[in-house]
């Protein structure tokens, strides 16, 4: 099992963690990493996008000259695709882009992230983690002491609202529960810290 350090709020270590192989110790999934980030990607996209067709258009009601005789190409409607302000054809129109990938798949996926941050040695695990008043300079002053200086995925167990305030306005910093970490959210940060009873309820959900 891989053993990492166990660090109070000031970065001391005050003991050693071992963490749950099947989930933080297994080989990497590259692939299936791919799939899994391109997926929430792909969810993310709005997919506002629309043009109006040649029954959206204003205008065009009537035939702009008659069918034969005139020596030009017929034309039923000035509404065309080929006129100026006619219909867009083939257009993008408002689409979900979201789809799923299988259950064992988002769970190898998710392993292979934390697992990732492992090797990496790129996570912190901490005793706890406890701010009396929502501020952004104590929060700072927390990573200071844990020496992250990049980007930082802060892994709580439950939802603490003093410390998601704190950390909201601080530029690359982002706060999730251990109900709410995915993939993309753990590739995208240069360290993951997690408190120890998070690695507890993400080993038992995903052991």
């Amino acid at each position: 099992m891989p053993k990492v350090a166990l660090l109070n709020q000031t970065g001391s270590q005050v003991g050693e963690v071992e963490l749950n192989d099947s989930v933080f110790g297994i080989e990497p999934n590259q692939h299936v990493l791919f799939e899994a980030i391109i997926m929430q990607r792909a969810s993310l996209r709005q997919g506002t996008h629309s043009v109006k067709n040649r029954s959206e258009v204003s205008g065009g009601g009537k035939k702009p000259w008659r069918q034969k005789g005139t020596g030009r190409a017929r034309q039923g409607s000035i509404r065309s695709p080929q006129w100026r302000g006619g219909g867009t054809v083939f257009g993008p129109t408002p689409r979900s882009y979201s789809y799923k990938l299988p259950k064992k798949v988002r769970r190898l996926a998710i392993k292979s992230a934390l697992s990732s941050k492992v090797l990496e040695e790129n996570i912190l695990v901490l005793e706890s983690l406890n701010v009396e008043t929502p501020k952004t300079k104590d929060f700072k002053a927390v990573l200071n002491g844990l020496s992250v200086e990049k980007k930082a995925l802060i892994v709580t167990a439950d939802l603490d609202e003093n410390v998601a305030l704190s950390a909201r306005n601080i530029p690359g910093v982002t706060v999730v529960t251990a109900d709410g970490i995915n993939v993309l959210d753990v590739v995208n940060h240069d360290k993951l810290i997690m408190t120890k009873a998070a690695v507890e309820k993400v080993e038992e959900v995903l052991a």
